[in-house]
């Protein structure tokens, strides 16, 4: 009797739990509770959209390094850091003493060649006279032409010398090359400057952007980017923000792709809209892009979708049993299905799949 009591007291929990399990699980045309249980969604018509979750930067559409052409010390700085500027205003100036005395000198050296070119062609017009009336000889004559001729070419380098001058003179007051706004100032007045030059990447006065139009600048890997073409509307939303939406439209899809953060993908640039001032350049956002759209589709949870042999399938509850169903399964979101093919608006369908169930294919 001590034996057979422990071996009752297991009969009776496996007949409960067995009992429980078809309750559930109802695969023989038992009622069930599955609809009061949860286990248990209907198909229906909804509009099903599958969008791409996306996040980049914004960035100016027009930025870039002011630099100078001409290397010295920094004599004034004439803008500041979130400083509006328009075309041609003044950014910074270099001090030209030294520039100023080197035009000095180009003057000095322009007067004494011109003294020279004008005592060499009196004495070459003189030879010629005196040469064409065979009083001199053709080697006198010809040495006084070449003295003119050298002369004048030390004239021509005079003033070239000083047009060079006064362009570096010229150079030493930056302007802002176009309408927009000072990012940062990076020099000091006083401070010694690099002239940009093909061989010095030279020294960075200030960042300057046109803020009027900004981008979004994202990184895009390889097997979404494809779905993503020009001209298409996005959704942006700066992170943690909670207000609404800003509209922006697809403008740029890199021909090639680049590795960043170690996934290979695409550089996709968006163009923003209808910015209020809420996005600036720097800022991380959130985008949402709409790839595909299937308006009234027939449509069930995507937990209610079994894949067996890579086939999808579902398990529609019918009357009092279950049958195994293939469907064609189209675009999904975050919660549903589109089924294109193998079940009807209306039709029942497991949540969970059970262990048996009578099939078909």
């Amino acid at each position: 009797m001590k034996l057979l009591r422990p071996l009752l007291i297991l009969l009776v929990l496996a007949a409960i739990g067995f009992a429980g399990y078809k309750f559930i699980f109802p695969i023989d045309g038992a009622s069930s509770s599955d609809e009061d249980s949860g286990l248990v969604a209907a198909a229906e018509r909804r509009d099903i959209e599958h969008t791409l979750l996306l996040t980049g930067e914004v960035v100016p559409a027009f930025k870039f390094e002011v630099k100078s052409e001409v290397g010295g010390k920094i004599k004034k700085l004439h803008t500041l850091t979130g400083e509006y500027l328009t075309t041609g205003s003044p950014i910074a100036t270099i001090d030209d003493t030294d520039l100023l005395t080197e035009k000095a000198s180009a003057e000095t050296d322009i007067r004494g060649a011109q003294l020279s070119v004008d005592k060499n062609r009196g004495n070459f017009e003189r030879a010629k006279a005196l040469f064409d009336e065979k009083l001199i000889s053709r080697e006198i004559f010809d040495n006084l032409q070449a003295d003119l001729a050298i002369s004048e070419n030390t004239l021509e380098k005079s003033r070239s010398r000083l047009q060079s001058v006064e362009d570096r003179i010229r150079k030493t007051r930056i302007d802002a090359p176009a309408d927009g706004t000072v990012l940062d100032v990076l020099v000091n007045e006083g401070q010694v400057v690099v002239a940009a030059a093909s061989v010095n990447a030279g020294t960075v006065l200030v960042n300057f952007a046109d803020l009027s139009r900004l981008l979004i600048d994202s990184h895009v890997n390889q097997v979404d980017a494809p779905m993503l073409k020009k001209g298409q509307e996005i959704l942006v939303n700066a992170v943690g923000a909670q207000d609404g939406s800003i509209r922006a439209k697809v403008e740029f899809i890199a021909p090639v792709a680049t590795v960043k953060n170690n996934i290979k993908g695409f550089q996709v640039q968006a163009v923003i809209e209808d910015n209020d001032g809420r996005l600036k350049p720097g800022m991380s956002v959130s985008m949402t892009a709409m790839v595909q759209k299937a308006p009234g589709a027939v449509s069930v949870p995507v937990s209610a979708i079994f894949k067996q042999q890579k086939q999808s399938v579902v398990y529609v509850r019918k009357g009092g049993h279950t049958e195994r169903r293939l469907v064609e399964v189209g675009i999904t979101d975050l919660g549903f299905a589109e089924i294109r093919a193998g079940l009807e608006v209306g039709e029942e369908i497991l949540l969970a799949e059970p262990v048996q169930a009578e099939g078909k294919s």
